[in-house]
């Protein structure tokens, strides 16, 4: 039986590109093999390896729905050569893309529970096929209620505007707070960092799980918040994408102690994390 090279990447296309902030663009992709298309499966928090033939490659997080089937999405910040080679391209430009890789948010045992989604800039990527998983025709009966507070510094960096300002609040059973971090002209939300709006918000933990994602600073705070707030470490989920390299668990680049980023993860538990070397 023929096996297939899970470091092979299949040839993709773009065949959409969204300006979602200054740096961040998502790319909305599709595999050229029609039958590998259909056969793509992921779930959330799930990432995948995007390569620029003759640039390099780089892991990055899948931000599209597992339920949306049509195609795949990316959403990429400028920050490096194979980024900046990736915001250099064009619908209809070829990539390659293999994955998916790692485990994802436990949306088995998630079932039946309310859900507390806080998201940082950019952060919000791993989180949106979360919440777009649970808000899907086919499996919002099996989901509670659905909070996100998201934040960003400044309105122009925040992502996904059109679901985080209309699709998501209009949806029954999702309410959606947002925040920047200082005064601008034009915003009449609220303003302040994303740990203190937590507090002020006081998210009640019964039959709750957290899924957050964002700056460490912002993470690092707002598990204080959390805590005072009562919620356990079994309830609150991250996702990691740190120095991801093969993606299969491999070359590891991306170890911590014992544990593979890129095959134990990327998403942990709080209670996970704490078991772990300090070294992410």
């Amino acid at each position: 039986m023929k096996v297939a090279n899970p470091l092979l990447p299949q040839p993709a296309t773009i065949i959409d590109i969204i300006q979602e902030t200054g740096d961040v663009k998502t790319f909305r992709v599709v595999l050229d093999d029609p039958d590998a298309m259909a056969a793509w499966r992921h779930r959330p928090g799930q990432t995948a390896m995007v390569s620029v033939f003759g640039v390099g490659e780089a892991m990055f997080c899948l931000a599209s729905s597992p339920t949306s089937r049509d195609w795949i999405e990316f959403s990429i910040r400028r920050a490096g050569k194979v980024t900046t080679a990736i915001h250099q391209l064009e619908p209809g430009a070829k990539i390659g893309v293999r994955g998916p890789y790692g485990n994802s948010f436990p949306v088995e045992a998630m079932r039946g529970n309310d859900l507390l989604v806080i998201g940082g800039g950019i952060g919000l990527a791993p989180l949106r096929p979360l919440v777009n998983f649970m808000i899907a025709p086919e499996n919002r009966k099996d989901y509670g209620n659905i909070e996100i507070i998201y934040g960003a510094r400044s309105y122009g960096d925040l992502c996904y505007k059109e679901e985080v300002f209309r699709t998501w609040p209009e949806t029954p059973g999702v309410t959606v707070w947002t925040t920047i971090d200082a005064p601008e002209e034009g915003w009449e939300g609220h303003v302040g960092f994303v740990p203190a709006y937590v507090a002020e918000i006081k998210p009640a933990p019964e039959n709750k799980f957290v899924a957050i994602c964002g700056p460490p600073v912002m993470i690092k705070f707002t598990l204080k918040e959390l805590e005072k707030l009562g919620f356990k470490e079994e309830q609150i989920y991250t996702t990691l994408e740190m120095r991801m390299k093969c993606g299969i668990g491999k070359c590891g680049r991306c170890n911590i102690g014992a544990k593979f980023v890129c095959r134990d993860g990327p998403v942990f538990n709080l209670a996970a994390l704490k078991e772990l070397p300090p070294e992410y």
